[in-house]
Order: structure tokens, then C-alpha cells, then sequence
């Protein structure tokens, strides 16, 4: 049993189970089975995933940890971590509505499965749940490798098994409790932004 001490003081650690639950039933592991349902090569896929991940989380690393420091100059007291507190409340509430499918990009599926993985993955990552969650880790923790690589890991455990098993491992999920799993950690995540500080 993890001891929620050393799960909320460990950026890489907070970072992995955060996204990897979060991404349960999101977007992209529907993008993961349309891109599946196009293209025969899984590792090309998994290999896309990663990249643009990186590129995706890497950025919003920098940006939370940027977020982080200066918060500290605009806000007096304990108000930025209030506001680091409130916004891992909001991701709890947030990740309990469940993502809708949106449509495929037919222009990208000509430059193959790799490139069209990437530009795609990257492109559903922009404003969704894990980016936003990537932005909190990183203010929190002021930590840019291991919030990047928590996410990166986090992101490759749920998408890369809908990549190798497809829609069987997509129909035994049970996408309520997983939410519901998400909610708990950003929770306490709050709690420990507001008992930390």
C-alpha cells in the first residue's frame, strides 16, 4: 500500500498514476482505436504517442513551473497555493465527465502512422484534462523532468494496451470507477497542496 505522504511528495510518481488513470475512457484512447482501426503498425503508433506526448507535456511543464514561480509575485501569502489547491479540485470535478469522440483527421492519415499519431496526439493533448493536470504537477512541483516524464509514462500506460488489444480492452475497462479513482488522487493532491503549505 502507497503511503499518501510519499504518493503526493513524488512529482514522477503523482504525475504517473494522475494521468494514467485520468486517461481511462479520454479522447485519446479513442483516438488510439481509430488510429488502430487505419493503421497495421502498433509500435509506429506507441512511437507517436511518445513523441507527442513529450512535445505536448514538456511544454506544459515548463509552462506550469513558469506558472508556479511567478504566482508567488502576484498573489500575497498563501493565496498561489489556494489557487494550486482549488485547481486540483477543479481536475477531480472535471474528470468526472466523460470525454465524447471527436472526428479523425482523413489529411494526416497520407503522411503514415507515425507522423499521423503525432500531429494527431498532439493536437488532442492541447486544452484537455492531462495537459491542464500536466500545468498543476508542474506549478506544484516545480519539477519539469519528472512531471514530464510521471505524464509521458502515465499517458503510454493507458494508451499503449488500447494500441496492442483494441476495442476488447476498451469494452473491460470500467470507465466509472477510473474516473472516480482520478477524482481521489487529484483530491488528494489538493490536501496535500493545502497541508504542505
Amino acid at each position: 500500500m502507497i503511503d499518501i505522504t510519499t504518493f503526493s511528495a513524488s512529482p514522477f510518481l503523482a504525475s504517473t498514476v494522475a494521468v494514467a488513470i485520468a486517461e481511462v475512457g479520454d479522447k485519446t484512447q479513442l483516438l488510439s482505436l481509430l488510429l488502430v482501426a487505419r493503421f497495421r503498425n502498433k509500435w509506429a503508433i506507441i512511437g507517436g504517442i511518445l513523441v507527442a506526448t513529450l512535445l505536448n507535456h514538456g511544454l506544459s511543464s515548463w509552462g506550469g513551473i513558469w506558472l508556479g514561480k511567478n504566482m508567488d509575485n502576484w498573489l500575497s501569502g498563501n493565496v498561489a497555493d489556494y489557487v494550486l489547491a482549488g485547481s486540483f479540485a477543479l481536475m477531480a470535478l472535471w474528470v468526472l465527465i466523460p470525454d465524447k469522440e471527436e472526428d479523425d483527421d482523413n489529411n494526416v492519415a497520407k503522411y503514415g502512422a507515425f507522423i499521423a499519431t503525432t500531429l494527431l496526439f498532439f493536437i488532442a493533448e492541447v486544452g484537455d484534462k492531462t495537459q491542464i493536470a500536466t500545468v498543476i504537477l508542474a506549478a506544484e512541483f516545480q519539477s519539469f523532468f519528472w512531471v514530464t516524464a510521471g505524464t509521458t509514462l502515465g499517458m503510454l500506460i493507458a494508451n499503449a494496451p488500447v494500441v496492442i488489444w483494441g476495442q476488447w480492452l476498451m469494452d473491460q475497462l470500467p470507465l466509472d470507477l477510473a474516473r472516480r479513482l482520478t477524482a481521489v488522487v487529484f483530491l488528494s493532491l489538493a490536501a496535500y497542496t493545502l497541508f504542505s503549505s
